[in-house]
């Protein structure tokens, strides 16, 4: 009988179901449940070809460190910027992710930020509870429909919100590192332009150092204060504390965000603000995502397996990140 392969899963994944079935399918250790991870990891690293993890949980570069025979890592999730590239180049290990599956729903819950935003939703469910509209009227807010929507990373989930706008008859303009061959959407050269033509400005941009704060005190500046954020992207993008500041001086109009930048632990003073819509980075959170995700992290680590070619890689090459934007 031909002994099932050996996989390292990093954490507990987000799906129960997948956790059983990885244990269903391969021989597992779960490195958060060991007694001592650390010595597991000298104890037994060489002994791993293959980890699964998330795009939450990450991979930091002293567990790349410990499996010198790390030959692929199954990923939760679209998000990349919290496994260590530099490590798993170094040794040499391919990566899978989980792209297309999600589009849907994470477009979906940015439009849903975007619409409570402008008109108060959260804010006028809190005020029905107070009682307070026994004592005056709520007040009026802003008109989506219409409107000039900027999306910052016209990829797949950006393409997606881009054709939800169409639905609220909205003017679509975006800023990519170069234009998207056949898009029918403006290209503005700038993020900073965006902000300046946008009336709603959404994030769907990749994380990382390439884009970090790239949505700062002078971008939201340019936005303006008739205009909206949303950012259901990656908190890193945007500097919350200049975003903070934006809010409570009323340089923007509001915010709808699901991702912040020290998760999960918002800027607190975001707490007290009324004109922002905070979620607990729930864009994928919805039954059928997520096991579209946890089938692609089986088929993932399964073709790999059998055929040393996963089904959906990390673009990180320069051909990869050309292929991965022709695909968005």
């Amino acid at each position: 009988m031909t002994s099932r392969p050996r996989v390292l899963q990093f954490g507990k994944m987000p799906l129960p179901q997948l956790d059983a079935e990885l244990a269903r399918d391969y021989e597992v250790s779960i490195l958060s449940e060991q007694a001592d991870p650390g010595r597991f990891l000298v104890e037994h690293g060489a002994e791993f070809e293959y980890l699964v993890t998330s795009a939450a949980m990450g991979l930091p570069a002293h567990v790349v460190d410990a499996l010198p025979r790390l030959r692929f890592v199954s990923s939760f999730g679209v998000g990349f910027d919290a496994l260590d590239r530099a490590s798993l180049q170094r040794v040499g290990a391919r990566v899978g992710y989980t792209p297309g599956v999600l589009d849907d729903c994470v477009a979906d819950l940015a439009f849903a930020l975007l619409l409570d935003a402008a008109r108060g939703l959260s804010a006028s469910d809190r005020f029905v509870r107070r009682g307070d509209w026994s004592r005056g009227r709520f007040g009026i807010h802003t008109r989506a429909s219409g409107k000039r929507l900027g999306i910052f990373g016209m990829g797949r989930i950006g393409s997606t919100v881009a054709r939800r706008a169409a639905g609220f008859d909205m003017q679509v303009a975006y800023h990519n590192r170069r234009p998207i061959e056949g898009s029918p959407h403006h290209y503005l050269p700038s993020l900073l332009e965006l902000a300046r033509w946008a009336d709603f400005l959404v994030i769907t941009a990749a994380g990382g150092e390439g884009t970090r704060h790239l949505v700062n005190a002078q971008v939201l500046d340019a936005l303006g204060p008739q205009g909206f954020l949303v950012n259901v992207a990656r908190g890193s993008v945007v500097d919350e504390a200049a975003l903070v500041q934006a809010l409570q001086q009323r340089r923007i109009a509001g915010a709808g965000l699901d991702v912040f930048e020290d998760e999960p632990h918002p800027h607190a003073q975001l707490l007290a603000l009324d004109n922002v819509v905070l979620a607990p980075h729930i864009a994928s959170g919805t039954h059928e995502t997520r096991r579209a995700m946890a089938d692609l992290v089986l088929r993932n680590l399964a073709q790999f397996i059998a055929t040393g070619e996963p089904v959906a890689e990390v673009p990180w090459s320069a051909a990869q990140q050309q292929a991965a934007s022709a695909a968005a």
